[in-house]
């Protein structure tokens, strides 16, 4: 009933060639349990994957052995969510108890190389996002940068998407309070962006941070521990009779997409996943082409050399659990959406940069998958490539903000996820190639709008014009000398 797609993290050379510069740190989990109780969650590990992977396994059993069942109320569920994270963290510590006894005691040159090797045992930590499905009402317990959406599609074709929760980092206006109020100078925390070398201020491990904060400059002044495990639990959302996806994303994904088309893009991910929903018979199929898109669309960016090349130069390990309610796939890997019918899509988040609690709600046009639909929002079609910097490669957005009523757009369809013929046209004698990009259904329909006349565009009883465009051969005479027809 769930997918997991995965990528590891790269660093790209002068040449445009990536390379892993460490084992991937992330973890997962997706487990069934009883009285129709579902677990999954995703890890976004750093240091090493020792934390990610500890808590991927310790969570499932103090979750899923008899912890939970069909009778418990929303508290119930809530403190036992809680409970679990704060058992998770205490384990771990205690699985590193002696190495940390050992490298109090060594002293000396000749323990110099075991310090190392202590240093990298004890060291590391995770963020986590953790989704439990119970009683048909779905649970989310976060820790720090990670990321769920939830997708619900309604019988009209309509799709709310909501953003669930904010990030634990040092950009949310209630930690940053929540700092100031132990001592710690939120100002510095916000201007300095990183604890510790992660922007997260709620992890699990980290031991470094949770036991030793007062030796770290930025939070000397702390009178508690100021990076902590507590999730926020949010809910209760109810699943009865709904139709739609779950996404749980890893932090490297999530700054993927954004660092390739700029902030708060990342929810732009759920047009990805619905086109290849459509086109896949496999959720793995569709985590795994999904992830794989995200890192092709990053790389691109850096070779362009364009704006936010700067930004693409490296990402880290990326993780994408998709967990489908009631939603069809494709059968046999055909469209299930083949009359490429338009589905706005309303997905709200706040941006973190502002104090104001009111959100920003984005109407998003899942993919069409065949014919151009007429409508108050068209899709048009992109080609495969690099967007320009702040355009959705997937989606058709217009962005509204309750307080200023602005808006902006772009555009994109599920075309974007088909591949181009392998052959391409052959020139006649006269060096041009057939026609291949049809606009007769466009003029239709532009036609039916425009009956009175006026407006771009040829009248539709001019007929209906084709572009043809072509190099002709031996004519190519420089990088700026080209003929076009």
């Amino acid at each position: 009933m769930c997918g997991i797609g995965t990528a590891t993290n790269c660093v790209y050379g002068s040449d445009g060639k990536g390379s892993q510069i460490h084992p991937n740190e992330d973890g997962h989990l997706r487990f069934r349990g009883e009285d129709g109780c579902f677990l999954y969650g995703v890890f976004n590990g750093y240091d090493g994957s020792r934390v990610a992977s500890f808590a991927s396994q310790c969570l499932t059993a103090e979750l899923l052995l008899g912890q939970l069942n069909s009778s418990h109320s929303d508290s119930d569920v809530r403190r036992i969510l809680t409970q679990a994270f704060d058992v998770v963290e205490k384990s771990y510590f205690e699985t590193i108890d002696d190495a940390l006894a050992e490298k109090l005691s060594s002293q000396g040159q000749k323990v110099q190389e075991r310090l190392k090797e202590l240093e990298l045992e004890v060291s590391g930590g995770a963020t986590a996002v953790v989704a439990l499905i119970l009683n048909d009402k779905l649970y989310i317990a976060s820790v720090g940068t990670n990321r769920a959406l939830l997708c619900k599609s309604s019988s009209d074709g309509q799709n709310q998407v909501l953003q669930i929760g904010r990030p634990h980092n040092t950009e949310n206006e209630e930690e940053l309070q929540r700092l100031a109020a132990l001592g710690v100078d939120s100002a510095r925390v916000r201007q300095a962006g990183l604890i510790s070398g992660q922007s997260s201020t709620r992890r699990l491990g980290d031991y470094r941070v949770k036991f030793n904060y007062n030796d770290i400059d930025l939070l000397s002044a702390a009178k508690g521990k100021p990076v902590i495990s507590e999730p926020e639990i949010h809910g209760v959302q109810s699943l009865e009779n709904v139709t739609g996806f779950l996404l749980l994303m890893s932090e490297g994904l999530i700054n993927a997409l954004e660092s390739a088309h700029g902030p708060e893009q990342a929810n732009q991910i759920v047009a990805m996943v619905a086109a290849e929903l459509a086109l896949q018979n496999s959720l793995e199929a569709v985590a795994q082409s999904v992830v794989e898109r995200i890192k092709r669309l990053h790389h691109d960016v850096y070779v362009s050399g364009r704006q936010r090349a700067t930004f693409c130069s490296r990402h880290e390990d990326m993780t994408l659990l998709i967990r489908t309610l009631d939603y069809p796939l494709a059968e046999g890997g055909t469209p299930t959406n083949p009359s490429g019918r338009i589905y706005p899509v309303s997905v709200p988040y706040s941006n973190s940069l502002s104090t104001s609690k009111t959100s920003v709600m984005l109407s998003l046009v899942m993919p069409s998958q065949n014919t151009l639909t007429n409508g108050t929002n068209t899709a048009s079609t992109l080609e495969e490539g690099t967007p320009t910097p702040g355009q959705s490669p997937t989606a058709t957005l217009q962005s509204t903000n309750t307080q200023t009523q602005s808006s902006s757009s772009s555009s994109g369809d599920g075309s974007l996820f088909r591949q181009r013929g392998s052959q391409a046209a052959q020139p006649d004698e006269t060096g041009r190639v057939p026609p291949y990009v049809d606009f007769t259904q466009f003029y239709r329909l532009w036609g039916s709008d425009h009956s009175e006349g006026g407006g771009l565009g040829p009248h539709p009883s001019e007929g209906n014009p084709t572009l043809t465009c072509c190099f002709s051969p031996g004519r190519i005479r420089g990088e700026h000398e080209t003929d076009l027809k």
